[in-house]
Order: structure tokens, then C-alpha cells, then sequence
């Protein structure tokens, strides 16, 4: 395996991995790497150091510090760019779903049966891991 440090052309750093450089040329040339910042496909390889052997061992403080800052990140890019819309997620997803409404990407809460529902009718909607799940947004009242 091999990781690359990339860049997208809007300047958004990010690393993949790989299985060689063979894999990562096919895979970026057929616009198939994409940048998880704003999704673009104009996508160039870092200029990196060798990865060398260390002395330094991560520890499991560093792994569960490292995990909750990506959690952090991806928690903030859902309340960025997808609205809330509670225990009306469902309802909204169905519209969606049956053309009835504009699709956007929305976020919220449902209940088992509600779930089973969007899974019959063929709704691409999934829990996310409460790690990653925002908080609901706070009333204003």
C-alpha cells in the first residue's frame, strides 16, 4: 500500500492510499479520486518525505485523540452542508425520494419503524454513528 499526500486544483490537501502508483494513475485518471472537501476531480500528488520507522509508537490516548478530531471534522462538514430537519427526516426523505420535493441533503431523526419504511421504499438514507451524528441545532426562543 502506498499513501499519497493530494491536493485538489481549489487547493484542498488530503491523503488516500493506494495499492500501487499503477492503481493511483488509473484511478485519478478516470476521475474516480475526488477530493472529500468539495468533491472535485482535478486531483495531483504532494511532494512527501519517505515515510521512515520511527521510534515513536502511537499510543491508544493518540488513536481515540486522533479519532474524535476526524469525528469533530466530519460533524461540522454535515452541519455545514446538510439541513436539519428533527423528527421530520422520514417525511422529508420520502418527498424527496417520490419527487415530490427538491432533493438536498438533509439530516435528523427517525424511528425504527419510519426506518424500515425508507428501507422498503428504496431510500439511500443510513444511520450515521452516533461519533459522527451533530448535535441538533439549538432553538432560538
Amino acid at each position: 500500500m502506498i499513501r499519497y499526500a493530494l491536493v485538489c486544483s481549489i487547493g484542498h490537501e488530503f491523503e488516500a492510499w493506494f495499492s500501487n502508483s499503477d492503481d493511483y494513475e488509473m484511478q485519478t485518471g478516470k476521475k474516480l479520486v475526488s477530493c472529500p472537501v468539495c468533491d472535485d476531480v482535478s486531483i495531483t500528488k504532494q511532494i512527501m518525505a519517505p515515510a521512515l520507522k520511527g521510534t515513536k509508537r502511537k499510543t491508544d490516548a493518540d488513536r481515540a485523540q486522533a479519532f474524535a478530531a476526524f469525528a469533530g471534522k466530519v460533524r461540522e462538514k454535515i452541519r455545514a452542508t446538510h439541513d436539519y430537519v428533527g423528527d421530520k427526516f422520514a417525511d422529508e426523505a420520502l418527498a424527496m425520494h417520490r419527487g415530490e420535493k427538491d432533493e438536498k441533503p438533509i439530516y435528523g431523526e427517525t424511528t425504527p419503524d419510519q426506518a424500515k419504511i425508507l428501507k422498503e421504499e428504496g431510500v439511500p438514507a443510513a444511520p450515521l454513528p452516533s461519533a459522527f451524528a451533530p448535535t441538533p441545532p439549538k432553538k432560538l426562543n
